[in-house]
Parts: structure tokens; sequence; C-alpha cells
């Protein structure tokens, strides 16, 4: 009998540099806190940024938590993310709306937008902190890490 793969998820914004990153940093962050072994990675629906590494606001609020993402690498969506891991968090409703056009038919991945797991905030978008000051990714980093919670909860309640 073979072990259960992991849980895995994908954090998608739209270029992958400053929301999607530092959600993966969280839910990699709260996972090892729970002890969770779980697949996680972050992409964006478009390409400008592709192999860039996060923008450095992005990096200075994570290493302010003690996170190091400075070799993570921007990358965009592509098909078969949608049958590589089980849950593909928008960081947005513009980008929740791209992947639901972009997928292939027959897709197993389950698609949310990352505040709907947090209470209160259902619907509502994670603000692009890109063209603002660090306040801005001060904010986004509470609200990531406020979902990954939630979600590392969800998966230690449901087993998945």
């Amino acid at each position: 009998m073979s072990a259960v793969p992991p849980a895995s998820f994908l954090f998608v914004c739209l270029g992958n540099i400053c929301r999607s990153p530092l959600a993966e940093a969280a839910l990699r962050e709260a996972a090892d806190e729970a002890g969770l072994d779980l697949d996680i990675d972050s992409a964006g629906t478009g390409a400008w940024h592709i192999g860039k590494g996060p923008d450095p606001r992005s990096c200075a609020e994570a290493l302010r938590h003690g996170i190091d993402i400075s070799s993570y690498r921007a990358r965009q969506v592509k098909a078969d993310d949608f049958r590589r891991f089980d849950r593909i968090v928008a960081l947005d409703a513009s980008n929740l709306a791209n992947l639901r056009r972009i997928a292939p038919a027959g897709h197993s991945a389950r698609l949310s937008l990352l505040l709907d797991h947090v209470p209160g905030l259902e619907g509502q978008d994670v603000e692009d902190p890109y063209y603002g000051g660090p306040e801005g990714f001060e904010t986004t980093w509470r609200q990531v890490r406020e979902a990954a919670r939630n979600l590392v909860a969800e998966i230690a309640g449901s087993g998945r």
C-alpha cells in the first residue's frame, strides 16, 4: 500500500512577486508549526516576472518574521498545475476569474479565493501592495498569515 501524497497548494496572484510568495511562505510556516507535510508553491497568471525573485519589499516583510523567501522564483501558472495541486488559491477575484478561464477541462484542483478562508473576509481580495509602501506589505502578511493558519486548521481537522 502506498502512502497518500501530501495535500498540495498553489497560491496565485498576478505577477508572483508580492502576494503569492508571501502566502506560500505563510503556509509553509503554519504547516511546519503544525507538523504537517504539504506541497506548497506559488505562481502568477501574468508572465512579466518569470524567473525573477520576489519584490524586495516582500522579502523584507518575510524577513521581519524570520522567513527568507529570496530564493523563490516567479513562474506562470500552467495547465499541469490544475492536475498537480489539490487546491489553487487566488489572492483576488480577478486572478480567480483568470484561473477559471484557463483551467483545462476535467481538472481536479479546487479553486478558491484566499480570504474565503478567513471568517468575515469572505469574497474580499488581498490588496496588491505593489504600488504602495511597506505598510501594504505588512497588511498583506497579516492577511495571508491568518488565512494560512485557517487552512492548516482546516487540513488538520479534515485529514486533507
